[in-house]
């Protein structure tokens, strides 16, 4: 059963924390991945920052810091958990935060 929430998309902020080791190029690709999970399942992608290299406050899997990714998206509410649990499985992804705007 579709309900009417399931069609409509809000907007989230993406905070994607980064393994330091990955190279540029495949750090686009993490992002481009990111971006392609979101739009084929109906999403969009409105903006993306990189933040680049920052410390970390605190050691995270033996890193000290992390390149930071900011992505403004639009997603349907029911995709935020299925998206979560992909960036979780990731093992280049240090830490991510998915907040309703």
């Amino acid at each position: 059963m579709v309900t009417k929430e399931d069609k409509q998309l809000r907007d989230y902020e993406l905070v994607v924390i980064i393994s330091p080791e990955v190279a540029d190029d495949a750090l686009d690709g993490i992002i481009d991945d990111i971006s392609r999970f979101v739009s084929g399942k109906g999403g969009a992608v409105a903006n993306v920052e990189r933040w680049g290299k920052k410390k970390l406050a605190y050691p995270i899997k033996h890193f000290l810091e992390g390149n930071y990714v900011l992505a403004q998206l639009k997603l349907k509410p029911t995709l935020g958990k299925e998206l979560e649990a992909n960036l979780r499985i990731s093992e280049n992804v240090l830490r991510h935060l998915l907040v309703k705007v």
